[in-house]
């Protein structure tokens, strides 16, 4: 097994680059979230306003539970292309900027690991 190329596309997942693939993610992730937090806004309403059972039942449906998670993943997604350009912004050493955009890529990677978990928590306790 090539350990060495498995470790550079692991290592490529948390890379440093720049350029205008960038600004283009952040725009279209921009711009699907648009959408995409209507069905966000209706489960927050359901899951304040309903009972559970009832909310559950509206996050089973497949369009619903699609929905949301894309949100999800797109809204770690583009938080962490934000962040990402004020650590390029306002970081100066170059090794430490590194360091540090890898450690919130990491930080944003269980956190949606982590939404979605829940997610599929909620749907299979059902």
């Amino acid at each position: 097994m090539d350990y060495k190329a498995t470790l550079e596309k692991a290592a490529d997942f948390f890379s440093v680059h720049s350029g205008s693939g960038h600004f283009w993610y952040q725009r279209v992730t921009a711009v699907a979230l648009v959408p995409l937090s209507i069905w966000l806004i209706v489960l927050l309403n359901k899951a304040l306003n309903a009972p559970y059972a009832d909310t559950v039942d509206w996050l089973s449906s497949p369009l619903n539970t699609l929905a949301i998670i894309t949100w999800t993943v797109a809204v770690v997604y583009h938080a962490a292309l934000g962040v990402q350009v004020v650590i390029e912004d306002y970081v100066s050493t170059i090794p430490v900027r590194n360091l540090a955009i890898r450690a919130t890529n990491l930080i944003f990677l269980v956190l949606g690991v982590a939404a979605l978990l829940a997610i599929i928590i909620i749907l299979l306790a059902r």
